[in-house]
């Protein structure tokens, strides 16, 4: 009997020790699980390491950005785009959409816009606000950034916007360029962002949805028409010309035959897609200014040195832009940034070539 127990009680040991080894065999594997907590989303489960992988930006439809820059609101900064400060213009590699119409004195501006300003070193120069541009950033629920605006057109709408005024905050850096002071001003992307939340200014995003219906990468668009070099003239001293790079897939930008660079990085300026939107522009009552007309009308959609007719159209401030194709069907646009010149209709012809 004692060998019998003997044995029994040998065998007892044994499970005890494997037990106890897959006890903490299970225990590290847990450990190993804690960086990927599951959490269940409905059908769905996601793990917490997935809020670190990059999804798809909503104003690129490229899988350029973390899950929780989505959710913020876009920043939009008027840079300025005067012929002599064009040369020391930095951070438009960087932003999603590029906005330019007419200001005055047959100038042009440009709104940057950026799902993530921490994604640009720096951002300028900045200058003042106008009208339309206000409508533009609207039409993004954007923060607007501009240092002034013109006090007659432009300072009662500034109250329908969340905007930040950089003559009045210390968001910004004068950078010498060689240039008058006000061609000197400069945010910092990351300063910028965190003076926004510090601030208090409400900063989670109403909606992440796409601003135009984006094409697989897989299944790109392109169309009949040739558009290897496309130039849009706003005015007889202003003309904006993008070039077809077949090798990179995008269009570099030039200030009549001068390529623009970024002043700090050097990087030429190179855009995916490339919109011209045609509408009426004419002077306000002060005969200065320029009022922009934002409901509707006809353009055309740039992307792979191809180009075809569209039909647009935004309305009240708040709307985003609609695009359709010339037969009304919603229009697909191909993944990546763009730029979108909006120019008259009764002056500016666009040509293609």
């Amino acid at each position: 009997m004692y060998g019998i127990n003997g044995g029994n009680e040998k065998m007892s040991k044994k499970a005890v020790v494997l037990l106890m080894c897959l006890i903490m065999c299970l225990l590290a594997g847990c450990g190993k699980q804690t960086d990927r907590l599951s959490i269940d989303k409905g059908d769905e489960t996601v793990t917490s390491s997935a809020a670190k992988e990059e999804v798809k930006n909503p104003l690129t439809g490229l899988e350029d950005i973390s899950a929780d820059k989505i959710k913020d609101r876009p920043v939009a900064i008027m840079v300025n785009n005067i012929s002599t400060a064009q040369p020391v213009q930095t951070g438009l590699t960087k932003a999603d959409i590029v906005y330019e119409t007419e200001v005055e004195g047959g100038i042009t501006r440009l709104m940057a816009v950026f799902q993530d300003v921490t994604a640009a070193e720096k951002i300028g120069s900045i200058r003042s606000a106008r009208y339309p541009y206000v409508d533009l950033a609207m039409g993004h629920n954007a923060i607007y950034i501009h240092c002034g605006q013109d006090n007659t057109y432009c300072a009662p709408h500034l109250k329908d916007i969340d905007d930040i005024d950089l003559m009045s905050k210390n968001y910004g850096v004068r950078i010498k360029n060689g240039l008058a002071s006000e061609h000197t001003l400069y945010a910092y992307g990351e300063k910028l962002w965190s003076s926004i939340k510090e601030d208090g200014h409400k900063t989670a995003a109403s909606s992440t949805e796409s601003w135009v219906k984006f094409a697989d990468s897989q299944n790109p668009v392109t169309f009949e028409n040739a558009a290897n070099s496309v130039s849009v003239p706003f005015s007889a001293s202003y003309k904006t010309v993008f070039k077809y790079d077949s090798a990179a897939g995008v269009y570099t930008r030039y200030f009549g035959n001068t390529v623009r660079k970024d002043y700090f990085t050097k990087e030429t300026e190179n855009f995916k897609n490339v919109f011209v939107l045609l509408t009426t522009i004419r002077n306000y009552p002060d005969n200065k200014h320029r009022e922009v007309l934002l409901d509707s009308g006809d353009g055309y959609y740039c992307v792979n040195g191809t180009y075809t007719a569209i039909k647009w159209s935004k309305g009240a401030a708040s709307n985003g832009f609609k695009f359709t194709a010339a037969d009304g069907s919603e229009l697909t646009v191909n993944p990546g940034n763009s730029w979108v010149c909006i120019a008259n209709s009764s002056t500016s012809a666009p040509t293609f070539e």
